[in-house]
């Protein structure tokens, strides 16, 4: 089997390949997961390298004869169509996914997101790839005050980025519908782990309280997120590459709910710091106040349930942080984060 990672230097894509590869370098120690469900001949990573795509999260594999890099841009269709022939399967990660930068400036998500997507389902069209994965987010759906969405909610996103994801996730699922392309949807809680560039919340919270600098907390911390470790939402991708149905949506989830103030008191407890270290700031424009997705059908028909645990993962996670500052040190600095 050959598979086409886009975004596979980011933060998810970088732990897909190096699950495919059997390096899965954010599993916590003390953690057994699974065996992988793929044994790929050729992972090939397509990856613009723009600032949250980093060739060292790669390290771990860098020297497995089955993995090819290819540094480029989505939205180049020249690229892409010398790519993408000879694969059977494309995992779409590519995308810009942070809120608060579309808030500033929607244009790069639009097209990235929009026009990078299209451009490689055109392509997969063309070669007739085997399947096509769209990696997605639980925020097309907008906030939910109760109960859970699943995955036949209506989409009503509030940012910038989440309109452009949804955006993306009709197109992929357009194409399945009007030219019988092989395309499943996932949908992702939030994800937390390893290698994740430290403009997210949990690795910005970590870093600043490791460095005994504050953290910013917005509005009231009352908003609620589902907390996903990273290696689950792998594993749940590699379940819905293997066995997924055509034409479907699958949620991922990882099954703990907190508030941000909630998270903020454990990474506070963590790190050995007190509130006396936390800023509030203005609430985000927009700001959803709670996801929640119901993973059941997910679990029914593949399989799939989260083997990481919020404290587990939460301490691997800081304790990965605290042992690799010549990993995000130098992204810190550059970003003026």
């Amino acid at each position: 089997m050959r598979i086409l990672v886009t975004g596979g230097a980011g933060f998810i894509g970088s732990e897909y390949v190096r699950m495919l590869l059997n390096s899965p370098a954010a599993v916590p120690a003390e953690v057994t997961v699974p065996p992988p469900l793929l044994e790929p001949s050729l992972v090939t990573v397509l990856d613009k390298l723009t600032y949250s795509g980093n060739p060292a999260n790669l390290d771990p594999v860098r020297r497995d004869p089955r993995l090819r890099f290819v540094r480029g841009d989505i939205c180049d269709p020249d690229l892409v169509d010398r790519v993408v022939p000879g694969h059977d399967v494309i995992v779409h990660f590519a995308a810009e996914s942070h809120v608060d930068r579309s808030i500033t400036g929607a244009a790069p998500f639009v097209q990235t997101n929009v026009v990078g997507t299209q451009t490689v389902l055109d392509a997969a069209l063309r070669h007739e790839t085997g399947r096509f994965v769209h990696v997605s987010t639980d925020e097309v759906y907008g906030s939910v005050e109760t109960g859970s969405w699943t995955e036949t909610a209506p989409l009503a996103p509030n940012s910038p980025y989440s309109a452009s994801k949804a955006g993306s996730d009709l197109l992929a699922l357009a194409y399945h519908r009007t030219h019988g392309m092989d395309v499943v949807v996932t949908r992702c809680s939030n994800n937390y782990g390893p290698y994740q560039f430290p403009e997210k919340v949990v690795p910005l919270f970590v870093t600043n309280l490791l460095d005994g600098q504050p953290v910013p907390l917005y509005g009231d911390g009352a908003n609620v997120r589902d907390w996903l470790h990273v290696h689950d939402h792998c594993r749940g991708v590699a379940l819905v590459q293997d066995k997924g149905r055509a034409g479907e949506v699958y949620h991922i989830g990882g099954g703990t709910e907190l508030t941000n103030r909630e998270l903020t008191q454990r990474l506070l407890d963590a790190c050995g710091a007190g509130w006396e270290r936390v800023r509030p700031v203005p609430d985000r424009k927009g700001h959803d106040r709670r996801y929640s997705l119901d993973i059941t059908k997910i679990g029914a028909e593949l399989g799939y349930a989260p083997v990481i645990d919020l404290p587990t993962g939460l301490a691997a996670t800081i304790r990965w942080y605290r042992d690799n500052r010549a990993w995000w040190e130098p992204l810190k600095s550059h970003a003026a984060l």
